[in-house]
């Protein structure tokens, strides 16, 4: 339920949310390390594709394992978010910063899901965080917050870009910057919407997500993370093919810094769909955006043989859209939850939205080799269309009359 308290009774929510939008891109920048430079890791390592995507596909499953363990002990509910984003930020950092020493790609996947794990103790207590500094403009306080994930995560490809093929720079840089991020949220105070306490209740998640509202937000969520995660993970791929047929010097590194557009341009979105979501109504924005970010990956999957700049121009849009959306499912988790267990409701739901981008980061590969890009794209499309018509069922419930922006 929101309240009426204006957002002048909050003096300083600026400044912490600054603050702490900059701990997070930090802390979040070992995200996508080792997927920005896979193609160095393949020749160093001499990793099959099955390892490859191992490591890809680790960072998601620890995440999840995290995001689980969290949401079942309440942690987000329980303590302090700036004391959880700075243990999972150092502990990602010095995750990250094995895979110096780990030689091989048995090593190098425990400890990239050892930084997935490491990370849902950062992500889910930021969103919570800056909801106990914002009544009023929830949505664009959470839509800063996931842009900064959004930098976060596209920051390793820049980092490759310029660094070219020396990949322990990429993993040094993006150690360096999780401690630093780590180090700026401890600094963070709580905010004075503090929600109540919490008890300890394990199978409060699933009571959560089995409400009528929270679990349509969460379909819808789920649509959302089906496309949002694979299309990060494989750009890179994509992109490099796209430079390589038209013979262009160079393509990795090209198509690094044309990722870290893409998916940096999504910091953007993120603000927009906040603003439009507090003045249009969360369920509205959620299903426009994933209409256009689906309606994009149909259009990318009919113009892969485009000339570059095309699908360039193509790409950058569904960047854009793809995220725009993010952080208004969590803002409205926010708004319709137990208050006292907001934090295990948004822990719980990222568990399961990023329990589906595995899959659908696995199941990439597995189309383009049966039918190439234009069928990975068509089938990443289905998630956000299906999406849009949750947040649609959500809008007619009665609990949209609780989430701010709008009607719903």
């Amino acid at each position: 339920m929101t309240s009426s308290v204006p957002e002048a009774a909050a003096p300083g929510r600026w400044s912490a949310l600054t603050r702490l939008a900059v701990a997070v891109v930090l802390a979040m920048a070992p995200w996508f390390s080792a997927a920005a430079v896979l193609p160095q890791l393949r020749a160093a390592w001499g990793l099959s594709d099955t390892a490859a995507a191992w490591l890809t596909l680790a960072v998601q499953l620890g995440f999840v394992v995290g995001a689980v363990l969290s949401a079942a002990l309440n942690l987000a509910d329980r303590v302090p978010p700036r004391r959880l984003i700075l243990a999972g930020a150092v502990l990602a950092a010095a995750a990250n910063l094995g895979l110096l020493v780990a030689g091989g790609p048995v090593l190098a996947g425990l400890l990239r899901a050892l930084t997935g794990a490491a990370l849902a103790l950062v992500y889910p207590p930021a969103l919570k965080a800056m909801s106990a500094w914002f009544r009023s403009g929830r949505g664009v306080a959470l839509g800063v917050m996931v842009g900064a994930l959004t930098l976060g995560s596209a920051l390793p490809h820049l980092v490759n870009g310029l660094g070219g093929a020396n990949w322990r720079t990429v993993i040094l840089t993006t150690s360096l910057l999780a401690a630093l991020g780590g180090g700026i949220a401890s600094g963070v105070r709580e905010g004075p919407y503090r929600f109540p306490p919490a008890a300890f209740r394990p199978a409060q998640a699933w009571r959560i997500l089995t409400g009528r509202g929270v679990g349509l937000a969460t379909l819808g969520y789920l649509g959302h993370m089906w496309e949002l995660y694979a299309m990060w993970a494989w750009f890179a791929a994509f992109f490099t093919g796209v430079l390589t047929a038209q013979g262009l010097p160079d393509p990795a590194r090209g198509a690094a810094y044309a990722t870290f557009a893409v998916v940096g341009v999504g910091a953007l979105g993120c603000y927009v769909g906040g603003v439009l979501g507090d003045r249009w109504g969360r369920t509205r924005l959620t299903a426009l955006a994933m209409l256009l970010s689906g309606g994009c990956a149909l259009a990318l999957a009919a113009l892969t043989q485009a000339a570059p700049p095309a699908v360039l121009a193509l790409s950058l849009l569904w960047g854009f859209w793809i995220i725009a959306d993010s952080a208004q499912f969590s803002t409205i988790v926010s708004e319709i939850a137990d208050p006292a267990y907001v934090g295990t409701a948004l822990t719980a739901q990222l568990a399961l939205g990023f329990t589906l981008t595995a899959g659908s980061i696995a199941l990439v590969p597995v189309l383009v080799r049966a039918g190439g890009w234009p069928l990975a794209f068509t089938v990443l499309a289905v998630g956000p269309l299906l999406g849009a018509a949750a947040m649609r069922l959500l809008a007619r419930t009665p609990e949209a009359a609780h989430i701010a922006g709008g009607r719903g």
